[in-house]
C-alpha cells in the first residue's frame, strides 16, 4: 500500500485490519486498471509544474534584468515567489519524492531534485517526511512533525506541558512562518547529523560523507543564486534584501506549515505512543485513517494548489500515487472505511479545519 520504511525496533499488527488493507489495495489498484489509466502524473500535473516553476523563477528573473524596477513591484515580486515556494512544496517535488511524479526513477530524482531551489534538501526531506511521518504518524518519538521546534509549542498531548503553551494558541501561527527559513540555514546540517546517528542516512542511496557534500553545494548555489545574484544585479539598498528574502520565506512556511497542521494536529486525530514492547497494536492503513484528517474536499482551487494534500487521508495510505487521483480514490477509501467500521475524518472547509487546529493548540496549552 505504501512505499513507507520501517525501523527494525518498532512494529505494526500484521493481523488487525488485514481483511481492510486487502480490500482497499485491491479496489484502488482495480480503478486504475478498469479506468486504463495510470498512477503516475498526467498533464494536469505537467502543467502544474511547469506554472509552479514559472511563477516562482520568472518574477525572480524580471527582477534580475531589471524589467521590474519599481520598489513595491519588487517587494511583490519576493511574495509571489514565497506562494509559488509553497506550491512548489506542495504540489510538485512532493510527489516526485515520494516516487510517485514519474515511474522512471531518474524523473522522479530530477524532479525532486527541485526542493533545492527552494532552500531544503531532498534527503533530509525524504527521511522525515518518507521515513518517520508516513510510517510512525503521530506516533510519539518517531513522527517528527510533532515534534514542536521550539519549546514554547506543543503539538502532541504525548509531550511535556509547560505555561507558556497556555497562549500558543495565539502566537503558533507567527512560528510555522519560519519553516523553510530553518531550512535554508541550520536545520538540514542539524538533521544530516542526527539521521547519521540514528542510521538512517543509510535509507538514503548515498553515504553519509557524499550527502554531506551534496547538501553543502546546494547550500552555496542556493544562496549564490537566491540572495548574493540578486544584490549584486538588483538596483537597489543592500538592506532590502533580508527584508524581501525574510517576506518570501515567511510566506511559503507559513502556507506549508498550515496545510500540513490541518491534517495530523487536530482534535479528531489520535496520538499514539509504541508500548513497552516497541509495538502498535494497530494495523498500519487503520493506523493512518485514525490519525489523518482531510479538509475542504470540495474546493477545486484549495486541491489543485496544495498538490492535493487537502486529501491527506488517501495520501497517507497511497502515497506512490500521484495526488491528481486523489479525489477519484477518496470515495473508494470512504466507502470501504464505512464498510469496515473504520474512521474516515473530514473537515468541510478550510476554515472549519483552521478552527479545528485552533482548538486543538489550545486544548495541547491546558495542563
Amino acid at each position: 500500500m505504501s512505499n513507507h520504511v520501517s525501523q527494525p525496533n518498532i512494529k505494526f499488527s500484521q493481523s488487525i485490519g488485514r481483511e481492510f488493507d486487502g480490500t482497499l489495495k485491491k479496489r484502488v489498484r482495480d480503478y486504475f486498471k478498469d479506468n486504463n489509466i495510470s498512477k503516475h502524473a498526467n498533464l494536469n500535473m505537467v502543467f502544474k509544474t511547469v506554472f509552479m516553476i514559472s511563477l516562482y523563477l520568472v518574477p525572480f528573473i524580471l527582477m534580475l534584468s531589471g524589467v521590474i524596477t519599481n520598489i513595491w513591484l519588487i517587494a511583490l515580486c519576493w511574495v509571489i515567489m514565497g506562494v509559488a515556494m509553497a506550491g512548489i512544496g506542495m504540489a510538485v517535488m512532493h510527489d516526485a519524492n515520494h516516487g510517485a511524479y514519474s515511474k522512471n526513477e531518474t524523473v522522479n530524482m530530477l524532479i525532486g531534485r527541485v526542493i533545492g531551489l527552494i532552500g531544503g534538501f531532498a534527503a533530509n526531506w525524504k527521511i522525515q517526511h518518507n521515513i518517520l511521518h508516513h510510517s510512525y504518524t503521530n506516533v510519539d518519538e518517531y513522527d517528527e512533525d510533532i515534534s514542536a521546534p521550539i519549546s514554547w509549542l506543543r503539538f502532541s498531548p504525548n509531550t511535556e506541558h509547560k505555561k507558556a503553551h497556555k497562549f500558543q494558541y495565539l502566537y503558533a501561527w507567527f512560528f510555522y512562518g519560519f519553516m523553510t527559513i530553518s531550512w535554508m540555514t541550520l536545520k538540514d546540517f542539524l538533521q544530516l547529523s542526527r539521521y547519521k546517528k540514528k542510521g538512517l542516512t543509510e535509507t538514503q542511496s548515498k553515504k553519509f560523507y557524499p550527502l554531506l557534500i551534496e547538501l553543502i553545494i546546494n547550500k552555496i548555489i542556493y544562496y549564490g543564486v537566491f540572495i548574493v545574484l540578486p544584490i549584486i544585479l538588483i538596483d537597489i539598498s543592500w538592506w532590502y534584501f533580508p527584508i524581501f528574502i525574510f517576506m518570501m520565506h515567511f510566506v511559503a512556511g507559513f502556507i506549508l506549515a498550515i496545510v500540513f497542521q490541518l491534517a495530523h494536529v487536530v482534535p479528531d486525530a489520535a496520538f499514539v505512543k509504541a508500548d513497552e514492547n516497541n509495538a502498535i497494536e494497530n494495523n498500519w492503513a487503520i493506523h493512518q485513517l485514525q490519525t489523518t484528517v482531510n479538509f475542504a474536499p470540495k474546493s477545486h482551487l484549495l486541491y489543485w494548489f496544495v498538490g492535493g494534500l487537502n486529501f491527506q487521508v488517501e495520501h497517507h495510505l497511497f502515497p506512490n500515487i500521484c495526488h491528481v487521483h486523489y479525489k477519484k480514490i477518496s470515495q473508494i477509501v470512504k466507502d470501504t472505511a464505512k464498510e469496515f467500521g473504520i474512521p474516515y475524518y473530514s473537515e468541510p472547509t478550510f476554515a472549519s479545519a483552521l478552527a479545528s487546529h485552533t482548538r486543538m493548540l489550545k486544548q495541547l496549552g491546558k495542563a
